[in-house]
């Protein structure tokens, strides 16, 4: 069977490793961050004039579903942290729906997850709360640094060869990459077509477009800015690492278990984020289910023993920090 191994260096040299980010790209970022926004505005409006459907809510429901398992399944666990192995086809759906997020192309998405795990809560991590400065604003800072600030100053910016090198030698992976305009467009345009097909009308296909298009992308943009921002400045933590990662709770639905944080950064190869039976992971139950129809193999779960000796209870027996 085919796996997500990379395959050999093409004997035609891959694009360029992204570096300074520019002024057309800063301008992008601030559109697919204040667009989205706008329209989730003008939804709470339509929705306090019960202007929405359970057509458009459905809309909005199976898109979220699926690009939000595109970044949790895909960009993250799959392609990012090595957690399981499947078929390239597999995983090449996986970053298409992952694109259609709206979170950034794959490779470069990749790279600097990899580098915030290199540097968490250090100098080096791309979107770190911490190290803005003391007291209330500097707080805030780090929080809206963490949350969205860095897409307009350090996101993208990881050398791709040196953080993401088994995709950026995948020719799949970066035509992926480059038709990330066109898959963005594709994200909007099929919750209008399904509007307008499933309603027969041109205005259904219009509150599709807006409830499953922009207010889809921007509740997902912000629950996986909050795994950023809030997990890795309140909740709980059980495990003894060296960075500030935190689990909260009444995230994890939402984010498809990505809420539970600080397990990951405990044990970041891990396929499962939720490591006791009440901590919710959807997408690790997908991954489960995957795992059963042969879609998935050499996932990685974590034993209970490990988790004992890397408890905060056991460094403190041992001595360690």
């Amino acid at each position: 069977m085919a796996t997500v191994t990379a395959p050999k260096r093409p004997s035609r040299e891959p694009e360029a490793p992204h570096h300074e980010m520019s002024q057309t790209e800063k301008v992008v970022d601030v559109i697919a961050v204040v667009l989205p926004l706008i329209a989730f505005i003008a939804a709470i409006v339509l929705l306090w004039n019960s202007w929405v459907s359970a057509l458009d809510l459905g809309i909005l429901a199976v898109g979220y579903a699926l690009t939000g398992v595109g970044i949790t399944i895909g960009y993250h666990r799959l392609l990012t942290h090595r957690a399981f192995m499947t078929h390239k086809a597999t995983a090449y759906v996986f970053a298409i729906l992952g694109s259609m997020a709206v979170q950034g192309k794959v490779i470069e998405w990749v790279a600097d997850h990899r580098k915030h795990h290199a540097f968490t809560d250090q100098d080096g991590d791309p979107h770190t709360p911490h190290g803005h400065g003391g007291g209330l604003k500097g707080t805030l800072h780090g929080l809206f640094h963490a949350h969205v600030g860095w897409f307009w100053t350090t996101h993208g910016l990881a050398d791709w060869k040196r953080y993401a090198p088994d995709l950026y030698e995948d020719r799949g992976m970066r035509r992926i990459n480059r038709a990330f305009p066109q898959l963005v467009g594709l994200s909007l345009v099929l919750p209008f077509l399904a509007g307008w097909l499933l309603s027969g009308s041109l205005f259904g296909g219009l509150t599709g477009l807006l409830w499953g298009g922009f207010v889809r992308i921007f509740l997902l943009h912000h629950v996986t800015w909050s795994i950023n921002s809030i997990c890795h400045f309140m909740g709980t933590r059980r495990f003894a690492t060296e960075d500030e990662s935190r689990n909260v709770f009444w995230l994890s639905l939402i984010s498809f278990g990505e809420a539970w944080h600080h397990n990951h950064h405990a044990f970041p190869r891990s396929a499962f984020h939720g490591l006791r039976w009440w901590e919710l992971d959807p997408a690790g139950l997908i991954v489960r289910a995957m795992q059963r129809v042969g879609l998935a193999w050499n996932v990685v779960r974590i034993t209970p023993e490990r988790q004992r000796a890397k408890s905060v209870a056991a460094a403190g027996d041992t001595g360690a920090g």
